[in-house]
């Protein structure tokens, strides 16, 4: 068992470092830890490896694949485009061009939440180059854009350290996506509201004949109205807000959103699939990130950890939850790279008796606030949205996003105390 943990903690390490693919470290490292703890691979024993595999596939994933399935067909017959325009034609008329660039960090944030996978350059390729029009600094457009991540990671339902923390936590989907939802809006309001005060210092409030060129552009080519459009959303909604299951309610919107659309059953079906195939890597890193979880308890790895740090954690569960993601995102500058960190201390957490919600909230709020602060993200982040805003510098947008991200910590701070005090 000794050995077994040693070789655990290598894997968790390796997938610390980036140095190596993190779902396949996470996969094969457990297997060989179990193995040489001596389970067998299947049987009668207690204990086997297809035991722990099976573990990983938690109710979870049918909540994603619910999700996909309706993301799929929105995507296929035009409503989310509609909708995804008329927020941003509204963030240019309440805020000129840092409404606009907010707006479609916004919306590519919830894009994110839905899919798994926030990628703010869907909207910055359109809202970055208006704004910048208007007058608006290119690096703080870009800042503002590549926010989208902290939303779509935190807010969102298929991301694969929020699933693995979820269900670690064995909360549901729910009240940490409000929390999510709270954070993520604040750190772009925080963004928004400096630009909007630096284009009143300089005079720069757009004009009518301005305003009508920005909504013409960010106008929709479609002939469905966006109330038409916004319907199966708000279903969609007010299902996950009344607590019905999450593969129900994204079943049943989409059936809806198809009805809507005009769209046969049957290519309403193949649409809602072809949302679901968007599932392969956070299925994947789900079941893997789970299994790594089971190993590490049943080989004494996490009862280790509670022994070493037990005396620390007992002071506070929860915010030291709080601090070690953190801490995690900020040295790993990946939300899915935490999850080495996170998920095992979150475990050490819960035995310990902390509030179950609470200390998902802090599990997954940490990291996905953090992630961006010393580079703006390695993948999906600003790296991504540089390279479709004119005239935009990595470091110089990086440095204009870190204030807001620190308000971003002590909102999710204040969040986690108030559900840990509710608990």
């Amino acid at each position: 068992m000794d050995v077994a943990q040693g070789l655990m903690v290598l894997t968790l390490l390796l997938m610390v470092t980036g140095k190596t693919p993190i779902y396949l470290t996470a996969i094969i490292g457990s297997t060989i830890a179990a193995l040489v703890a001596g389970f067998p691979l299947a049987g009668k024993a207690e204990i086997t490896i297809l035991k722990l595999i099976n573990g990983g596939l938690n109710p979870v994933i049918a909540d994603m694949a619910g999700v996909l399935m309706f993301i799929g067909i929105m995507t296929k017959i035009g409503f989310l485009d509609v909708i995804i325009r008329k927020i941003m034609q509204i963030g240019s008329r309440i805020g000129g061009a840092a409404g606009i660039t907010a707006a479609g960090s916004l919306v590519a944030g919830i894009i994110g939440a839905l899919t798994g996978f926030t990628q703010p350059a869907v909207t910055a390729v359109i809202t970055g180059p208006a704004a910048i029009k208007l007058g608006q600094d290119p690096n703080k457009t870009a800042g503002l854009a590549a926010h989208a991540g902290h939303f779509g990671n935190f807010a969102g339902f298929t991301h694969p350290t929020q699933v693995a923390v979820v269900a670690t936590a064995a909360i549901g989907f729910d009240k940490i996506n409000v929390v999510g939802a709270i954070v993520g809006i604040s750190i772009i309001w925080f963004s928004y509201m400096r630009l909007r005060r630096e284009a009143k210092s300089e005079g720069r409030e757009i004009m009518a004949e301005q305003q009508a060129a920005v909504e013409k552009e960010l106008a929709s080519n479609s002939t469905t109205a966006v109330t038409t459009a916004l319907l199966p959303f708000l279903l969609f909604v007010l299902g996950f807000v009344l607590g019905y299951p999450v593969f129900l309610v994204g079943v049943l919107a989409a059936i809806f959103a198809g009805i809507l659309g005009k769209v046969a059953m049957g290519a309403g079906e193949a649409a809602m699939l072809d949302g679901v195939a968007k599932i392969a890597t956070p299925l994947v890193a789900t079941i893997g990130f789970l299994y790594m979880s089971g190993v590490m308890s049943k080989i004494g790895l996490v009862k280790t950890i509670s022994d070493l740090l037990g005396p620390i954690v007992s002071i506070s569960p929860v915010f030291v939850m709080l601090f070690v993601s953190s801490i995690a995102g900020f040295l790993t500058q990946s939300n899915a790279a935490s999850v080495a960190i996170v998920v095992p201390f979150l475990k050490v957490v819960l035995g310990l008796g902390a509030d179950p919600l609470a200390a998902a909230c802090a599990a997954a709020g940490g990291s996905a606030v953090w992630q961006y602060f010393l580079t703006g993200g390695p993948v999906a982040a600003l790296s991504t949205v540089i390279a479709v805003v004119p005239g935009s510098d990595l470091k110089k947008a990086n440095k204009f996003q870190r204030p807001a991200m620190v308000f971003g910590f002590i909102i999710l701070f204040i969040c986690v105390a108030v559900v840990n005090a509710m608990a």
